[in-house]
């Protein structure tokens, strides 16, 4: 029989696949065809806004970098509060899209940006720039240098810290246009011991509440039991742990709440989870079989909401690095000076928060895929630690005075997690044993040794080139974001400059 296709299949064949590469090929440019349409709006609404002002053009060039800004905050920084739960496969990249840019929204636009420093925390000294027009060129070169910074991590895999970048082109404008005497030293010194305070902070508290539960509940003979005694507690940690962030970090617009009083409404938020969760957990629990992988759906409903809780806290804390320069050069437009301490219009707060949730689904996936399954393998239980890592890592942070980067956190949380891991299988007495009565049936002792010694021990449990391309990135984002920022602030005073 004659299996050869006719030749009018094989040409449709040819004809279907070239459809489907030709598809596959304009859809590489759909992404950034629709965040130039929003750059595009944002641009035209900001003229409308300021067209009787003579320095409408220079509010216009403002909006479009804070939209741009705005987008890639979205496609790089987003991905810490979603990728472990997408990652542990607790909730699908549609799910996390929607959530976090619902959230992400929600966080700017009810709790964001009550009162933004025009020169980003105290990194610079306003005086030492009395010339608004210098000033406003200023803030331009800082917008242009991190956005372009953020957008070229992106690209290229990397999740880096956007205050980071923001900070770093704000001090690179600032050294320019009023030399280094301009710069708060001691802020920076601070800001750089963050990066390493970050990082290890949320990967040993990852790491430790990783070990509790493998303790506890993984390597206990009847993992049910353990997991309705534990698991409660667990998530009573997390809500407590999530109200004190909340309440201290992500309602300063609503209410001003002090460090002892967030403290005391987290304890209250714990005890109350507590004892809800005891009966739902509980009843959850009923008829599992006694394996690990029966514990880990008992994390998955907590991770979702911790996705959720972390995007508001996100977007109420962190929108401010997109539009806060934004701010900065249309107050000073409007004043005709430049202001120490600036509100964010709220059309300002709307460009923020829509150029985050559109880069976010635009994307933000490649740097979700990245933090949640490149770096290492999670599933739930391992998710959940680095959630519940982020937050409280950012509680003792600020209790401690450190400006510190929920970026820096949480993916230092995820190496934690892989590193103690890699340790965990070579060293734990627990896991040799678990491992060798497990084989036993199937191979000799003889073999077993092998297995359970030598051959765990060689695992490599975290991808080395990941860490190092990110460690990289970390390390040189402030100084690469202020030499650019110095350069585009050279190229802005010439064109600016009168004749």
């Amino acid at each position: 029989m004659d299996t050869k296709k006719p030749t009018l299949d094989k040409d449709l064949d040819k004809f279907w696949s070239f459809e489907k590469a030709t598809s596959l090929v304009a859809r590489g440019y759909v992404a950034p065809g629709l965040a130039f349409v929003f750059i595009a709006i944002v641009a035209v609404v900001a003229g409308s806004y300021f067209s009787e002002s003579n320095n409408v053009w220079l509010i216009v060039a403002a909006a479009a970098i804070g939209g741009y800004m705005a987008l890639n905050i979205g496609a790089n920084d987003v991905a810490n509060n979603v990728g472990p739960a997408v990652g542990s496969n607790a909730m699908t990249m549609g799910t996390a899209l929607i959530i976090a840019a619902i959230f992400e929204s929600a966080g700017a636009l009810i709790a964001g940006g009550d009162v933004v420093s025009t020169i980003s925390k105290g990194i610079i000294n306003v005086e030492a720039i009395a010339d608004y027009q210098v000033f406003n060129a200023a803030m331009m070169a800082a917008l242009v240098s991190a956005a372009l910074w953020v957008n070229l991590a992106t690209w290229v895999g990397a999740p880096v810290s956007t205050t980071h970048s923001i900070v770093g082109g704000v001090m690179g404008a600032g050294i320019a246009a009023a030399g280094f005497s301009a710069v708060n030293w001691p802020m920076m010194g601070a800001i750089a011991s963050s990066w390493v305070i970050s990082p290890v902070l949320g990967g040993v508290i990852a790491a430790l509440f990783l070990a509790l539960i493998k303790d506890r509940i993984i390597y206990q003979v009847d993992k049910i039991v353990a997991a309705k005694r534990w698991v409660p507690i667990l998530i009573a940690i997390m809500a407590g742990t999530f109200a004190a962030y909340l309440a201290m970090k992500g309602l300063k617009k609503i209410i001003k709440i002090d460090l002892s009083s967030a403290l005391m409404i987290g304890v209250g938020v714990f005890v109350l989870t507590w004892i809800i969760t005891i009966p739902l957990i509980a009843k959850q629990a009923k008829g599992m079989e006694n394996r690990n992988q029966s514990v880990r759906k008992l994390f998955a409903i907590p991770l979702v909401f911790s996705a959720a809780l972390l995007s508001f806290a996100h977007g109420a804390n962190d929108v401010a690095n997109a539009v806060g320069p934004l701010a900065a050069i249309v107050h000073s437009v409007e004043l005709g000076d430049v202001a120490t301490k600036v509100s964010i219009p709220l059309w300002v707060m709307i460009v923020g928060a829509m150029g985050i949730s559109l880069g976010l689904f635009l994307f933000g996936p490649k740097l979700i895929r990245m933090v949640g399954q490149q770096i290492t393998k999670l599933n739930p239980i391992r998710a959940y630690c680095v959630a519940l890592s982020a937050a409280i890592t950012v509680i003792i942070a600020s209790a401690l005075g450190l400006p510190v980067s929920s970026t820096h956190i949480a993916v230092g949380a995820v190496f934690g997690v892989g590193f103690f891991r890699e340790w965990f299988t070579a060293n734990s007495k627990k896991r040799k044993a678990q491992v060798t009565a497990h084989q036993s049936k199937k191979v000799k002792n003889g073999e077993l040794a092998k297995v359970a010694g030598n051959g765990i021990a060689r695992r490599k449990l975290v991808r080395r080139s990941h860490v190092i391309t990110i460690a990289s990135a970390w390390v040189i984002t402030v100084p690469a974001a202020a030499g650019l920022s110095a350069l585009v602030f050279f190229i802005l005073r010439a064109v600016m400059a009168p004749g």
